[in-house]
Parts: structure tokens; sequence; C-alpha cells
């Protein structure tokens, strides 16, 4: 059966806005099959680039009348980057779009209260689609996925060994997927130890990633994500821990008389921010913490007086985590 989307008449006009390139990729490639049953695009189609564009130019071109056909596309990439007095133009254009042309604008950012964003909302309430990242913890969910249509399955593992190295940008997953699949043999899905011998990570550790792995008292993961961490300093890191450990302190003191819920209101989070924190801080003692935290201003001391500041860190860090 069809999606219903893809039944619906066309809009005038379309904008592809998200950070997830593979997906506004993949969108615009609908659109422009479903644009090309309608008409012969070969002499109906326009593709400029908003960085460089002017609204005259982008207007003119939807205004345009098609040659023997009873459509024209225009694709505008990088729609973000139109200058103010450019994306004036197209928002006056967007108030009475020509009805034989379908303008596609793709924009890897566009604010929701900009002109230009509330323009398109204007125009119906499927103009605008939304081409946000997956979550990170969703993203291996979405590589076994991707696998399927380069001809291949992978494993739970090995989705996200692949994540882990590569990073969440979509389009460089997908890149490596292909690449794998291509030279994979035989019928059993594509494992851990497979994308392990073809991939060079390529990503680098985000710090709220060691910091899940510190509260967890997870030494070896922590050192692990530590050395995949080459552009952050050891003294942006040692406040990061600090942090950490008093807000276990805060949620030790208050987890008895609600939960996650009393946990979210003591340190003024939302509640899904905090619901593993009653399960992490049972990991410490109040002592622990506390001599964590003492024991932090000398690491500090150590790591400011022209010693490894490194050195001096990991030394806090496993002597904090190490039971």
């Amino acid at each position: 059966m069809a999606n219903a989307k893809q039944t619906q008449p066309l809009l005038p006009a379309y904008l592809l806005v998200g950070e997830d390139a593979l997906k506004r990729e993949a969108v615009l490639k609908r659109l422009t099959v479903r644009c090309a049953q309608l008409g012969d695009l070969s002499f109906n189609s326009d593709d400029l680039d908003g960085a460089t564009a002017s609204g005259e130019a982008i207007v003119a071109s939807c205004n345009t009348v098609p040659f023997a056909s009873d459509i024209r596309m225009v694709v505008v990439k990088n729609a973000g980057k139109l200058r103010v007095a450019d994306a004036e133009k197209v928002v006056a254009y967007l108030k009475s779009p020509s009805p034989t042309t379908v303008l596609a604008m793709d924009a890897e950012k566009l604010a929701k209260n900009t002109k230009l964003y509330k323009a398109f909302a204007a125009v119906g309430k499927d103009a605008v689609i939304d081409c946000a990242p997956p979550k990170r913890k969703d993203l291996p969910a979405k590589v076994r996925a991707m696998a399927m249509n380069h001809g291949a399955t992978i494993t739970p593992g090995a989705a996200n060994a692949l994540v882990d190295l590569v990073g969440e940008d979509t389009v460089r997953l997908d890149g490596e997927l292909k690449k794998i699949a291509l030279a994979h043999r035989g019928t059993e899905p594509i494992g851990e130890n497979e994308v392990l011998s073809m991939v060079a990570r390529t990503s680098e550790v985000k710090p709220w990633e060691f910091d899940g792995a510190f509260m967890a008292r997870d030494l070896k993961r922590a050192m692990l994500l530590l050395s995949r961490m080459p552009s952050v300093s050891p003294h942006a890191l040692l406040p990061r821990c600090v942090n950490c450990l008093r807000e276990l302190m805060a949620t030790q003191a208050v987890m008895g008389r609600g939960g996650a819920a009393a946990v979210a209101a003591a340190l003024k989070k939302q509640e899904w921010q905090v619901k593993s924190y009653p399960q992490y801080a049972r990991r410490f003692t109040p002592e622990e913490l506390r001599h964590a935290v003492q024991t932090s201003c000398e690491a500090e001391r150590r790591m400011k007086s022209g010693a490894d500041a490194m050195g001096a860190f990991v030394e806090w860090l496993t002597q904090t985590l190490g039971r």
C-alpha cells in the first residue's frame, strides 16, 4: 500500500530541514520521483545554492512556465545560508506560489521563528519536513535498517561498534555500511570484528558520554572513553567530574523522598535526565563521594603546578572509581 502522503496532491513548496543529511537526501529523492511522474524534468528543473543564489533568481526560476510539461521543480540547497534580503523575496513568493512549480528548499538548520520557516509552514501542514537526526540511543537500530538497503544484515554489536567508530552522521554511517556490504561474503550478518577491521575511528567521544561512565563507576569504560577524547583537556574534565559527584551527593540526600522525581526537582532537571541517578548513587557510599570531592582539590593543584596534568587526572580518576 502506498504511503498516504505520497498519494496526496503535491504542495507548491517544501522545506526539508534538519541535521540528518541522509534523510534530507532520501526525502528529496522521493519528491523528485513524484514530480517526474507528473512531468518531464529534463528541461524543467533548476538546482540552486542558497549560499550564492539571489532571492530574485530563485523566484524567477519558480515563476518560469514549464516547457512541454505540467510541472517544474526548483531545488535550493543550503537554504539556511540565504541572506535575509534574499529570504524575504522567497517569503513574498510563498504568499502566492506558482501552481506549476514545486519548490524544495533544503536546510541543515533553520530556526522556527524565522520568516522563511513560518512562510513554508503556512503553505500546508506537510510543507515542512522534519529531518532531525535520530537520538544516539536509536542509531544502532537505524544502522541495522540502513544495512538492508545495501542487501546485508548486521548484528546489534556490530551496529553499536559502527556508531562508536563513525559517530552520528548518518551519511557517513551509510557510506561505511555500503563499503562493508560490498566486501562482505556469505549469508551471515556483518559481525563486530568485520566492522572493527574495516572502519577507522573518525568520531570523538562526547564529554557527556564520559560523564555517564564516571557516574556509573565504570572505570574500564571511563578509561576507554578518555582515550578517545584527544581534544578534551583534563583541566575541563575534572570540574565536570566534581559536578557529577555533587549531583550524586544530592541524589543520595533526596532519593528516599520520591525517586527520580525528587532528584529532578532537587537538581532542577527533567526527570528523564536523572532517571539513572538513583542507580548510580547506590554505587558510592556518602563517604566515598565526599572523599573524592576533597581529593579533587589536590589533583587540581597538581595539574596546575606544571606536573603531568593528564597523569594527575588519571590517578585521581582511578582512585575515585576503583573499588
